[in-house]
């Protein structure tokens, strides 16, 4: 299997740790601007790993040509507009590993959707177009979209960030563009602090450097993978295993006195936010702060045995005790202090909402699978896409990043996003309109 690290010195891949889990699925997106060939290179993808049947091939052909970006815009909008709107998941295999892929909106009103996919990948695939640039000015200017969704990979803790330089089949001096634009994404990237796993150069109509390699060995200077290749080796994002175990309640199943998985009491359903359960331990269920220890843990297939973070389980306590969905089981640390419960909150906040984010309104926020009412207590600063310069703001406008301070109702069992991705994100939704308004990320 082919590694990043293979990548010439021109590219400055990050390596990927010896003890990388690569064989899981890799679950990444494709993001970027508008039109800078998203829905074609996931085409292209599943054209030349033999993903699509010959009839749904047929199917998007236009005038005698493959629209490849057809085998992923498949609402009815999508197809008249030729844009993407929702994210579109799709599967394919290789010999050496299995993919989801999620094909992400370019459009500046489509981020919150772009968010969404970016919350739960393992890595992603950033579309720089080659054609959209001053590709012959060695100080060229990025996109605005390509600098936010970057920014927000970053802020969402996606592991692998890949650029993938597109259409340079389609200017004149394909090497120097492809010097100029990667200089200018790792300059960016630098400043940003974004760690960039890889530069590749790839056209993703003709196939060059995407499953296949380009046709000349040397085509703009770079002798490295392809983008396959890179996929293939890249690790999935770690499950958060060395906090204390957190469990969110998100269903609660009743089973009859007969039954003998239960021993005749309530199941709570959910998947494992932190940490691992087993039997015996003892939890603490918030908010109430009764306790109860594990009688019985049921995997996906109700079998009994212990689980870990990132998988599905339902725990059987000894003891009826009032839980309801929305509530947490936790597990207190053995040394040092108890997990945080917070009531105010200083967040990163990807703002989505038509309406500008102003202080003193008050949103829903969800929490795992937990309501509580946050009122915006201020606007701390708004990070200035292009300078990346902190900037004082009153307000958030649509598709804004800033810094923001939140008061909740009731304290919430929380804990930076950089150190438990389940423990540190909320969303706000609007009170009236139950809009999603914004992401946030615990700092």
């Amino acid at each position: 299997m082919s590694s990043p690290t293979l990548l010439n010195k021109q590219n400055a891949a990050a390596p990927v740790a010896q003890d990388a889990d690569v064989h899981s699925a890799l679950k990444f997106i494709t993001c970027g601007s508008v039109d800078d060939g998203k829905s074609t290179l996931i085409g292209r993808l599943l054209v030349d790993t033999k993903a699509v049947l010959q009839d749904h091939l047929a199917g998007v052909q236009r005038q005698g040509e493959t629209d490849l970006a057809l085998l992923t815009d498949g609402l009815s909008a999508e197809r008249e507009q030729g844009i993407t709107i929702d994210v579109a998941y799709r599967y394919f295999s290789t010999e050496n590993r299995k993919f989801i892929i999620g094909d992400a909106p370019g459009h500046e009103q489509y981020t919150r959707n772009m968010v969404t996919a970016a919350s739960s990948a393992d890595a992603a695939v950033v579309l720089v177009d080659a054609t959209k640039l001053d590709w012959q000015n060695a100080a060229l200017p990025l996109l605005v979209q390509t600098r936010r969704h970057s920014l927000l990979l970053k802020l969402l803790r996606v592991s692998s960030i890949v650029f993938a330089v597109n259409k340079l089949d389609a200017v004149a001096d394909a090497a120097l563009a492809f010097k100029n634009i990667q200089s200018a994404l790792n300059e960016f990237a630098r400043s940003a602090g974004i760690a960039v796993t890889a530069v590749v150069p790839l056209s993703a109509l003709k196939g060059w450097n995407v499953v296949d390699a380009a046709p000349d060995a040397h085509w703009c200077g770079y002798q490295g993978p392809t983008l396959l290749q890179i996929l293939e080796a890249l690790p999935v994002t770690g499950p958060d295993r060395d906090v204390a175990f957190t469990f969110p309640v998100q269903w609660v199943e009743k089973f009859s006195a007969s039954s003998d998985t239960s021993q005749g009491r309530r199941v709570f359903w959910g998947r494992v936010a932190t940490g691992q359960v087993v039997p015996g331990q003892t939890v603490t269920i918030m908010p109430s702060g009764q306790t109860a220890t594990v009688a019985k843990v049921l995997n996906h297939v109700r079998q009994a045995t212990s689980v870990a973070s990132g998988h599905s389980a339902g725990i059987v306590l000894d003891r009826e005790v009032d839980v309801s969905r929305g509530d947490w089981l936790l597990t207190e640390p053995a040394e040092g202090p108890e997990l945080p419960r917070l009531r105010e909150i200083s967040t990163t906040l990807a703002w989505m909402d038509d309406e500008p984010l102003v202080a003193g309104r008050v949103y829903w926020a969800l929490h795992g699978h937990r309501w509580v009412k946050a009122k915006i207590k201020r606007i701390v600063h708004r990070l200035n896409i292009n300078t990346l310069a902190e900037e004082d703001a009153s307000q958030l406008e649509p598709n804004a990043i800033g810094h923001v301070e939140i008061a909740l109702q009731e304290p919430l069992l929380a804990l930076p996003y950089a150190q438990s991705r389940v423990l540190g994100a909320l969303i706000l939704v609007d009170t009236a309109t139950h809009k999603t308004s914004a992401a946030l990320m615990l700092n």
